[in-house]
């Protein structure tokens, strides 16, 4: 069954606030590897122009694969068998890096539905603010739900 492309343009409510934490920051540069400095002490960064350490730049998705979930299960769009959802797609544009001490909110707007092969292909739009309103980064995901036939993606 295809989503529901009246859905697209859709805008979620914010997330509850998540303040960045100096060691998940930490927890996620190791998880990824992540050689720069700024990214585990507390000078470099600084040296650097930042108040503390800075994320990694595919850190967001912490809280915006989170904040899609909401999104992904809106019964009015239709996601029939969620269970074969798959991420195909992450990208972030930045207005400046996240630093320990952030607290960020995420609003969710779905930005497209599509057909690929015979499955349905959603992107969601993710922009992420800091306490102030200063916007810090936006996400774009791209998720592909395999029809019950098992169709390819190209």
């Amino acid at each position: 069954m295809p989503m529901n492309e009246g859905c697209v343009g859709k805008v979620y409510p914010p997330t509850a606030p998540y303040e960045v934490g100096r060691e998940k920051i930490k927890e996620f540069a190791a998880a990824v590897r992540e050689g720069n400095a700024a990214c585990w002490d507390t000078e470099a960064a600084r040296a650097l122009g930042y108040p503390d350490i800075i994320a990694p730049p595919s850190f967001p998705m912490v809280l915006t694969l989170e904040a899609e979930h909401d999104a992904v299960h809106d019964p009015e769009l239709g996601a029939a068998n969620q269970n074969r959802f798959v991420h195909r797609e992450q990208r972030f544009a930045y207005n400046r890096p996240i630093h320990a001490g952030d607290v960020l909110t995420v609003t969710v707007r779905l930005a497209g539905v599509d057909s690929v092969g015979g499955n349905d292909v959603v992107t969601y739009e993710s922009t992420l603010k800091a306490a102030d309103g200063e916007h810090v980064c936006t996400g774009r995901s791209t998720f592909v739900i395999f029809n019950q036939e098992g169709g390819d993606v190209t």
